[in-house]
């Protein structure tokens, strides 16, 4: 019996190490990290990013179903590079800072779809929470990684623009996210 047992204990051990494996947690380097968005005016298209947020990540390339994003961004921190509009977004029209200081994405779930990872998650905006669906990619790099997100939300969806700023034919209704983080290993 018991030489059935070493036997069987190196195929246990052998069957058991990829499930031993875990998604690994990483730092965010923000000098060379950007959090951003895209969104037209008058027809023209405008870039903005953040100046503040954080985030945890934590991704297995692996087993994409045990990663996790969890991101806080600060609102007040944003910049489109135009004085009026930088004045205008954290007032109470569009992402009214003083009452939603903060906008937070969670991830439900990870999928593949074809070739492309997708993160399922909850974004919370001016107090409303709605799904959205994020592209991933992620690339090793030494001890780190780069990870890159994209994805496009609905403005008026999350109440930002209203009033006066709901016409989609001035202010374009979908805005594109983007991100591109350098990521270390903790």
């Amino acid at each position: 019996m018991k030489s059935y047992a070493r036997l069987l204990a190196p195929l246990v051990l052998a069957l058991a190490l990829p499930f031993a494996a875990q998604a690994a947690e990483y730092t965010v380097q923000p000098s060379s990290s950007k959090l951003g968005f895209t969104g037209t005016f008058q027809g023209a298209t405008f870039d903005g990013s953040f100046n503040k947020w954080n985030a945890a990540i934590t991704y297995d390339a692996a087993n994409v179903a045990a990663s996790r994003f969890d991101v806080t961004v600060d609102l007040a921190s944003v910049k489109t590079g135009d004085s009026d509009r930088d004045g205008a977004l954290p007032g109470a029209d569009f992402f009214n800072v003083a009452k939603f200081p903060q906008a937070h994405f969670v991830t439900t779930a990870f999928r593949q779809s074809g070739s492309q990872v997708i993160a399922d998650g909850h974004l919370t905006l001016r107090g409303v929470t709605k799904p959205v669906s994020l592209n991933v990619t992620f690339k090793p790099a030494g001890s780190g990684a780069t990870l890159d997100v994209s994805g496009s939300v609905k403005r008026l969806d999350f109440g930002v623009g209203t009033g006066d700023y709901a016409d989609t034919s001035v202010i374009g209704a979908d805005v594109k996210i983007n991100a591109h983080l350098t990521l270390t290993a903790k």
